[in-house]
């Protein structure tokens, strides 16, 4: 039901034309340190640091950052919210897109999302981000590989002046292509025609630990597992390649030739998934669950094996 609401909204509001993205500084899904310092101040360049506190900590950002930068803690600034009773969740799209507007980001903008880097669960924060610009219809977006720690290894320019934005317009055109429900999940199943991606730990894939938030250990009956703590490599501090990616897919079972949708719990690490499937290797015809294990087990009527 959400998603048909999504879809409808999208339809009825945006179906006037949108202004277009303009030129984008970059085709690619990661750029590094080097790129960022070459393009740092340019006109519609707006870095967001996606960074949260740790525990008791103040925001990282306070102390350092990179200059120019905006903050957005993944974890507080609202990229995610509950829905339905379902934590971690699109928001509806006129808060999302106050959001992202309140950010100085508009449709003409290059985002560059930055998280700390510290390793694949944390970077799945710039992951999740990437994805909501591309489900609302944002082509001009980017991830620093490597995040924080990459520009501090670079020794990039760093600042302890906050950044006020000023607000700009930022109007959404929902992509449905790169969404999936629990309705898309359930035809899937039933026509056997698309694949399920899990990009959580195998523990949780085999049902032998679960995250508090879903109520039933294990995965959804057919799933294949693209653990997402494999395709960053914490000890370089980086994403992996497409060769990677591509190796680690064929793998886990993931075949080429089919639509897939990634899932995990509530729509984290199955980003990383589909990040790396969709962005870093190229496949085709790749959605998220968002509502993910989350949505799916809250239902006793839906299977769940272990």
């Amino acid at each position: 039901m959400r998603f048909a609401s999504l879809a409808v909204v999208a339809a009825l509001t945006y179906a006037a034309a949108v202004p277009a993205n303009a030129e984008r500084l970059t085709e690619k899904p990661l750029v590094d340190a080097a790129w960022l310092q070459s393009n740092l101040g340019k006109d519609g360049v707006v870095v967001i640091d996606v960074r949260d506190a740790e525990k008791d900590k103040a925001n990282p950002y306070v102390a350092a950052h990179i200059p120019g930068s905006v903050s957005a803690p993944y974890s507080t600034y609202g990229w995610r919210a509950k829905v339905d009773g379902v934590p971690g969740q699109l928001p509806p799209l006129a808060d999302i897109e106050a959001k992202i507007a309140a950010l100085g980001v508009s449709n003409e903008s290059q985002v560059v999302i930055v998280p700390a880097g510290t390793d694949s669960s944390e970077f799945g924060a710039a992951t999740r981000v990437y994805w909501t610009f591309k489900v609302l219809g944002h082509d001009a977006v980017t991830i620093l590989d490597g995040g924080w720690r990459a520009w501090q290894a670079a020794n990039g320019e760093t600042s302890a002046e906050a950044v006020q934005p000023q607000p700009a317009a930022f109007k959404a055109t929902f992509r449905s292509e790169l969404y999936a429900s629990t309705a898309d999940v359930e035809k899937a199943r039933q026509n056997g025609d698309v694949q399920l991606i899990d990009g959580r730990p195998a523990e949780q894939f085999a049902g032998k630990a679960k995250s508090p938030v879903v109520r039933v250990a294990g995965t959804i009956p057919g799933a294949v597992n693209l653990e997402q703590g494999k395709l960053y490599d914490a000890q370089k501090g980086s994403f992996v390649s497409a060769e990677r990616v591509a190796a680690l897919a064929g793998a886990a079972g993931v075949k080429d030739d089919e639509q897939s949708i990634a899932f995990c719990n509530t729509g984290h690490w199955a980003s990383i998934a589909w990040f790396g499937l969709s962005e870093v290797d190229g496949k085709k015809n790749v959605k998220l669950y968002d509502g993910s294990m989350a949505e799916w087990a809250a239902d006793p009527a839906r299977p769940v094996t272990q």
